[in-house]
């Protein structure tokens, strides 16, 4: 099965679990008094999830005043230690689940749903003050970022360029964002130089990055929307010409091999028996994801949703 159609299944299906409730009688429209409704909801993960999730969050408690919704931001990696033993609700994650973390849920008795949130294009960054650097093929971020005799100065990528050192900037080993940079440049994840300053914490990239005129780094787009002041990004070449990512190069697919889907994980227990944690999710499948564009990301077509739910509905007759 294609793997965006199987994703988007596993939403259409918690359309109809939230939508339906079964006989749960603390659905959201049927609440006598939203502010009663309390708890607390532990979420932590992927910092490329987190604005998304934060939003929501925020959009939630205007409602909701009384319920608790920390978001942490420990990396996609981080995140699922927690999730998988059942410390947390849900867990932000900028890639699948891997098979050893759902090794580790079976073995706690944790039972989960993915749900993709959006759809985000992994984004290169130099500093403004950088005016040779137009345009990088995944073979120049592959020499770049290769953990054997990488490259080092930026006359080295082309021989134009400053005899300069390029300084790097990235995520540290435990985010979701360096897992699929490592695939899609090195050719396998994981597999990395480390002699670069490593943050699971997006924001410290950026700081990076805006105050070293060599300084190159990635992370997701909405960072960059976020501070584009700041800024310099940089369009690659997947093999078919420079693509710069943007929400409609990411929604189309032509910034390519960057663009990739994002997701939350939801603790299946805690949706049936929490009256806050559905309500919670009710809230981001349905208004929150007029949010997703706004903080910078690219949203699934209504359509994609209807069409899976009625596939889903009639699979279930």
């Amino acid at each position: 099965m294609n793997f965006f159609l199987r994703t988007n299944l596993i939403i259409a299906t918690m359309f109809l679990v939230v939508a339906c409730g079964g006989s749960n009688d603390h659905e959201v429209e049927n609440s006598s008094n939203t502010k009663a409704l309390s708890g607390l909801i532990e979420i932590d993960g992927s910092s490329t999830v987190f604005p998304i999730t934060q939003a929501v969050a925020e959009e939630f408690n205007k409602i909701y005043p009384n319920v608790q919704i920390p978001v942490g931001v420990s990396g996609t990696g981080g995140g699922m230690k927690r999730f998988t033993v059942g410390e947390t609700s849900i867990s932000n994650a900028s890639r699948p689940i891997k098979d050893q973390e759902i090794n580790s849920a079976k073995e706690n008795e944790i039972d989960f749903i993915e749900i993709t949130v959006a759809y985000d294009g992994l984004s290169v960054m130099v500093n403004p003050k950088n005016t040779w650097v137009e345009c990088l093929t995944i073979e120049q971020l592959n020499k770049l970022w290769k953990p054997n005799n990488p490259i080092n100065k930026w006359s080295d990528l082309d021989s134009s360029w400053p005899d300069e050192t390029i300084n790097l900037y990235g995520p540290g080993t435990d985010s979701g964002t360096f897992d699929y940079f490592t695939d899609e440049v090195n050719g396998d994840e994981g597999i990395s130089r480390a002699d670069y300053v490593a943050s699971e914490d997006d924001n410290v990239v950026v700081m990076g990055i805006s105050g070293d005129k060599n300084s190159l780094g990635y992370f997701g787009y909405a960072y960059y929307i976020e501070n584009k002041d700041k800024l310099k990004i940089v369009p690659i070449d997947g093999g078919t010409g420079c693509a710069t990512p943007s929400m409609d190069t990411i929604a189309n697919g032509s910034y390519a091999p960057l663009s990739r889907p994002v997701f939350i994980y939801v603790n299946t227990k805690h949706l049936i028996n929490r009256p806050e944690v559905e309500a919670f999710l009710n809230f981001y499948l349905n208004e929150g994801r007029s949010l997703v564009e706004e903080v910078g990301y690219v949203p699934l077509p209504d359509s994609e949703y209807d069409l899976q739910i009625k596939n889903v509905i009639s699979s279930i007759k």
